[in-house]
């Protein structure tokens, strides 16, 4: 091999290796700083609701309305989300 392509292979190996840290970093102190949050700060943010029909003030949004409002909130959230007041703009 020449010497050009030599320090070619090495250029990229050093830079693969350091990118390969930089990110590695990124996602130690992405998973630290969101347990970190989790575990000392949500504690006192944390509202449960028990799932009751959304309240709906009478302005005449429909049932199949409602419905598909709900359906959309459920498969948006994954199941995590409810609707808690539904009011029109």
């Amino acid at each position: 091999m020449t010497a050009e392509l030599q320090t070619a292979l090495l250029l990229l190996v050093v830079g693969m290796i350091t990118v390969f840290i930089i990110l590695s970093l990124v996602v130690f102190t992405g998973r630290t700083l969101i347990w970190v949050v989790n575990k000392y700060f949500s504690e006192e943010e944390k509202i449960e609701y028990d799932y009751v029909v959304p309240y709906i003030e009478d302005d005449g949004i429909y049932k199949k309305k409602l419905a598909a409002i709900t359906a959309a909130v459920e498969i948006a959230t994954g199941g995590k989300g409810r609707a808690v007041k539904i009011e029109r703009v």
